[in-house]
C-alpha cells in the first residue's frame, strides 16, 4: 500500500464560480482540499491557474508539478485556520532581515552586498515606513519596534491566499523586505533570488560550483517564482 500513488481519474476540469467565489469541479465534482475543506478561491483567474494544472495529470498524479493548487491548499487548509500565527512568524523575519547583517570583510563583498541590498532598506524606509539599523557581522541587533511594527501591519494587511505565497516570498528570501519588494513589484523573482544569494555567489567565484547545491539553487527558485506568480493571480 506505501506504493500507492493516485492517478487522474477526471475527463474534464472545469472553472467556475460558486457560493463564495470560484471553485474547479472534476467531471461535475467539486474538488476538496487535503483536509476535505471546500475548494473556494476569491477570482476566476486563480480557479483558471488551477484548472490548468489538473488539466495538465496524465496519468499518475504529480504534486510537485501543481504548486497554484498547493498554495490555495495552503491558504485554506494552514492559513485561514491561523491567521495571527502566520502573520507573526513571516513578520518576524524582519527583526532579523538577511539584508541588515553585513560582511566584515573582503572589501569587494562588503561592496557588492552595500550595492544591492542598501537600495532596498532605502526602499523600505520611503515605501514602507520601517527604517531598519544595518551592522557588519552576525550578532544580533535590535530594530526599532516602530519599523517592526509597520513591518507586522503590513503584512497583517494581507488575506489568507496572499499570504502563503508571501510566506514563501520571505521565507525562501530570507528577507521581508525583498518579499515586500516582490510583493509590490519592485523586483522580480529572479532579481530579489540573486540578491538573496550573494554571499553564496561569492563563495562560489572562488571556490567553484558544487553539483549538488546547484540543483537545490535551482528548486528554490523555481520555487520563488511559483510563490510570486500565485500572489499576483489575486489582482
Amino acid at each position: 500500500m506505501s506504493g500507492w500513488k493516485a492517478k487522474r481519474f477526471w475527463k474534464t476540469v472545469t472553472p467556475e464560480s460558486c457560493e463564495g467565489g470560484f471553485t474547479i469541479r472534476l467531471d461535475g465534482r467539486p474538488v476538496k482540499t487535503p483536509a476535505k475543506a471546500a475548494f473556494v478561491l476569491p477570482n476566476r483567474a486563480m480557479a483558471e491557474a488551477c484548472a490548468q494544472e489538473w488539466e495538465a495529470q496524465k496519468g499518475l498524479i504529480k504534486p510537485e508539478s501543481m504548486p497554484m493548487t498547493r498554495y490555495a491548499n495552503s491558504a485554506i487548509d494552514k492559513v485561514i485556520p491561523q491567521m495571527v500565527e502566520v502573520v507573526t512568524i513571516v513578520a518576524a523575519y524582519g527583526e532579523t532581515d538577511l539584508l541588515c547583517y553585513r560582511a566584515c570583510d573582503p572589501e569587494g563583498l562588503i561592496a557588492r552586498q552595500a550595492a544591492g541590498w542598501d537600495p532596498q532598506i532605502d526602499w523600505a524606509a520611503k515605501e514602507l515606513g520601517a527604517s531598519l539599523r544595518v551592522v557588519q557581522g552576525i550578532t544580533p541587533i535590535a530594530q526599532a519596534p516602530e519599523s517592526v511594527a509597520q513591518l507586522r501591519n503590513h503584512t497583517a494587511a494581507m488575506d489568507a491566499f496572499r499570504l502563503a505565497a508571501f510566506h514563501d516570498l520571505v521565507a525562501i528570501t530570507g528577507s521581508l523586505i525583498l518579499g515586500f519588494a516582490m510583493a509590490k513589484g519592485r523586483l522580480t523573482s529572479e532579481e530579489a533570488f540573486d540578491l538573496s544569494r550573494v554571499d553564496e555567489d561569492w563563495q562560489a567565484e572562488f571556490w567553484g560550483n558544487d553539483a549538488e547545491a546547484a540543483r537545490t539553487e535551482s528548486v528554490k527558485k523555481a520555487d520563488l517564482s511559483a510563490a510570486l506568480r500565485f500572489f499576483r493571480y489575486h489582482g
